[in-house]
């Protein structure tokens, strides 16, 4: 039997967390949740995740700063940046992240962004964190009136 792949949402919004827990969970990933950097980092030990979601705006620490000490740890780890805040597309490219969400969420699209990348190979997502060419996923804020959007600051 194929093991479950494994997700670990790390955001400072309790309600983003839950509503992403409950989609991820429906479409058949095993979940794990964060609320700052320190937990991200302990759940990250104890059970490593297959992908991170990851908010830039944390409460302790910016989610830049986590990204590094995930990535330092598992440099193949794919990781989707989530922010509300404007101008972080360049930053996401030079930081080598496996794709940027902006929030509010298209959640289809997230969906399929986070298969993709459960299937990219270590090669492309070190490549990728090298500064290499490689395929890179920009989803900017979907408008509020759309179905299947999700809205938190951060």
């Amino acid at each position: 039997m194929k093991r479950q792949k494994q997700i670990l949402v790390v955001d400072d919004d309790p309600s983003v967390r839950t509503i992403l827990r409950r989609v991820l969970a429906d479409e058949g990933y095993r979940v794990q949740s964060a609320a700052n950097g320190a937990e991200a980092l302990q759940a990250a030990n104890t059970a490593p995740p297959d992908l991170v979601l990851l908010d830039v705006k944390l409460r302790e620490e910016s989610g830049w700063d986590v990204f590094r000490r995930l990535t330092r740890r598992w440099p193949s780890l794919p990781v989707v940046i989530i922010t509300a805040r404007p101008n972080q597309l360049f930053t996401a490219l030079a930081a080598g992240v496996g794709a940027l969400v902006e929030k509010p969420l298209h959640v289809p699209k997230m969906l399929c962004t986070i298969s993709r990348l459960m299937r990219e190979s270590v090669e492309t997502r070190l490549a990728r964190v090298a500064g290499k060419v490689a395929h890179f996923d920009y989803l900017p804020a979907w408008p509020e009136a759309q179905a299947g959007a999700i809205r938190a600051t951060g």
